[in-house]
């Protein structure tokens, strides 16, 4: 079963990180593997605050053949012109160290993002056992 946040404020963004926390506990993760996705969700969610004015993310168990948490983060934002760019570490267009989404790549198993500019952005991720 997949449950919906809105990500508009920096509260919603606790609320995501607890939420994953729980759903990777549910899932079996390990402490380390908990704390990579937490972080990877906390990274991303603050990235559609700060980058798209908000968005929603889409949390799943899995629980198949594969046992895991996967996240899907969306917003309506102006987009990700250059998406290598943006995943390389270093690179910024606020006022952060610029390892926000390469770090969150990084921390997931599977990592995939969707941009168009003037329309926004998707990202999908996933942390399996």
């Amino acid at each position: 079963m997949t449950e919906r946040l809105d990500i508009r404020s920096p509260e919603d963004v606790v609320r995501v990180r607890q939420r994953v926390r729980a759903l990777a506990v549910e899932s079996g993760l390990g402490l380390v593997d908990q704390t990579k996705v937490v972080t990877a969700a906390s990274e991303l969610a603050r990235n559609a605050i700060d980058y798209a004015g908000g968005g929603v993310v889409d949390l799943e168990v899995i629980n198949g053949t594969r046992r895991g948490v996967r996240l899907v983060f969306e917003d309506q934002g102006p987009g990700i012109p250059d998406v290598e760019l943006a995943l390389r570490d270093g690179f910024t267009t606020g006022n952060g160290l610029g390892l926000g989404l390469g770090g969150a790549r990084r921390l997931c198993s599977e990592f995939s993002i969707e941009s168009t500019v003037g329309k926004g952005t998707r990202v999908c991720c996933a942390r399996w056992k």
